[in-house]
């Protein structure tokens, strides 16, 4: 049994206790918040009775075998570090880290510490993603690519009130690409691999983050839109356009339906199964790379490749 702390103590923390509550071969064991009084309560919420305020105290516990990161993602990077250099295995939330080469170092710690370290990137684990992929010989040669996530924040009001919430403070890596764009951005990546070129544009609230924009990826034959906000909301699907039909997803991060519309007038709609949580398959990975010594380079790749993307839009 793979024996899980939480450090942090946000909803997606909460989320990801839910589904490891859906995978074999994992339990959450002990809580970590620099806030004693918000640890204890999170950890009675899930029913644990472990908590540290203590991070240090937490990572050379001989009763934890591994952390999920769930901090500010500023904070990421040094408590990941923290955790791999004491032989945890980690599970980071998405962003990982705040750039490409932070990235690397830290992949190259936990190789030579022997533990594992993958992002939590729900759509890296997707089954989905493989259905997406078998419709894609139906269109053609593909042409035009439109993937999004528009979904104006709960907090959005606070930052037009005047206040600094975590989610859009720059101190602390937040911001609209980071934290929604990532889902469109990592499947764009996972499907067609990475662009040889890209623009950038974004609009800045008055945190200073980024609020909402959209990435101009251009690749061998094809131009894909990545679009993403936080102040605003979108309804409409994604779009992948090939020249003899376009495929409809009804939500990048999430799919649940595809639609496929030929140019001959045939129509297909493939529903995806439930997933028991968003989160398991994510975790099911985690727990099958630490009972089995596996291979995370191929995990790794691909966040590295995304984080180069984020470096170089945010950039702009």
């Amino acid at each position: 049994m793979i024996r899980l702390a939480t450090i942090g103590t946000s909803t997606i923390a909460h989320d990801l206790v839910d589904a490891v509550g859906l995978v074999d071969g994992i339990e959450v064991v002990a809580v970590y918040s620099r806030d004693a009084a918000k640890g204890r309560a999170f950890a009675d919420s899930i029913g644990v009775q472990a908590v540290f305020s203590d991070l240090a105290a937490l990572l050379a516990s001989p009763d934890i075998d591994a952390v999920y990161v769930a901090s500010p993602n500023a904070i990421h990077e040094q408590q990941a570090l923290a955790a791999v250099r004491a032989g945890k295995h980690v599970l980071v939330e998405k962003p990982a880290v705040t750039t490409a080469d932070a990235w690397a170092a830290l992949c190259r710690e936990a190789s030579e510490h022997g533990v594992v370290l993958i992002e939590g990137m729900r759509t890296a684990y997707d089954p989905g993603l493989d259905v997406i992929r078998e419709l894609l010989g139906s269109l053609g040669t593909i042409r035009r690519v439109q993937l999004g996530y528009q979904k104006r924040s709960a907090r959005y009001a606070a930052v037009l009130a005047g206040e600094q919430v975590n989610i859009f403070d720059p101190a602390l890596a937040g911001g609209a690409l980071r934290d929604l764009g990532v889902y469109p951005l990592h499947v764009l990546v996972n499907l067609f691999g990475e662009p040889t070129s890209l623009q950038a544009a974004s609009v800045t609230v008055a945190s200073g983050a980024d609020g909402a924009g959209t990435l101009l990826c251009t690749y061998p034959g094809f131009v894909a839109e990545v679009l993403y906000s936080k102040i605003t909301t979108s309804n409409l699907p994604s779009e992948i356009q090939g020249e003899l039909g376009t495929l409809l997803i009804d939500h990048a991060a999430a799919p649940g339906l595809l639609t496929v519309e030929l140019l001959d007038g045939t129509t297909s709609t493939h529903p995806l199964p439930p997933r028991p949580h968003v989160l398991s398959d994510e975790v099911e990975r985690f727990v099958e790379l630490v009972r089995t010594s596996g291979d995370a380079t191929p995990d790794q790749a691909l966040t590295a490749t995304t984080l180069r993307l984020i470096d170089a839009a945010l950039a702009v």
